[in-house]
């Protein structure tokens, strides 16, 4: 059994240790990391899809509908992630969190936060009308998207552990989707949007800008945001 001087030393041991960091060119799995103080840096964007008023879902429905709530989302956007070259890097309760390397990352990114915001839509909310007619109950999600340096370590003790992202791209994405606002599902940052393809930016006939740019009075920065959707093929 650990004892207060096993965890005082175990700390020590972690503030002694110099990192080894090196760079990645793919995003890593656990077992790629040591659990020392070992890490791998890369370029990525981070995208987190996560369920709306989850609190109010879980006082107001029975544990099975939630449930199935639950895993109708995440599942969702679990496939959605990867149909779009993504890789699903953790989950923490109703929500999930998926990192996108490469060229494209940030279009490929922002493409999924608009299939999930048309899946929802048009696919869960309507088959949970249809086998639970009575209950009034609407499914809403937001997204949060931030790209940049990622540093990524491995963090627990042997047989219980896992990776960690830390960066601003982690945090900021998660963030974002407290947001949500109306009919606005997505929110990328302007580092994001900067980068985005044309098809990713623009939508429509005539075609115009799918995102809209507002201030996030939280951190003094311009984000966008979106109630666009788009059809996966």
């Amino acid at each position: 059994m650990p004892t207060l001087d096993d965890i005082q030393n175990a700390i020590k041991a972690i503030l002694n240790t110099k990192w080894e960091q090196r760079e990645g060119t793919i995003v890593p799995e656990p077992e790629d990391v040591q659990l020392g103080n070992d890490a791998v840096c890369l370029e990525g964007t981070v995208l987190y899809a996560d369920l709306s008023d989850s609190t109010a879902l879980v006082k107001g429905f029975k544990d099975w509908f939630v449930a199935q709530v639950y895993k109708s989302y995440l599942t969702s956007a679990c496939r959605l992630i990867r149909m779009n070259n993504g890789v699903i890097t953790a989950f923490d309760g109703d929500r999930v969190m998926g990192v996108f390397i490469g060229e494209y990352k940030n279009s490929s990114a922002a493409k999924t936060a608009l299939m999930i915001n048309y899946v929802v839509k048009n696919v869960v909310n309507k088959l949970l009308k249809e086998h639970y007619p009575t209950t009034g109950y609407q499914l809403e999600q937001a997204v949060g998207i931030d790209t940049g340096k990622l540093f990524v370590a491995r963090t627990g003790i042997r047989g219980s552990n896992d990776l960690v992202w830390v960066g601003r791209a982690a945090n900021f994405a998660a963030k974002l989707c407290s947001l949500r606002e109306s009919v606005n599902a997505s929110y990328i940052t302007e580092d994001v949007f900067k980068m985005l393809d044309d098809k990713s930016r623009n939508g429509g006939d005539p075609k115009r800008c799918m995102w809209e740019k507002i201030m996030w009075s939280e951190q003094g920065i311009p984000v966008y945001r979106s109630s666009w959707w788009w059809k996966p093929d």
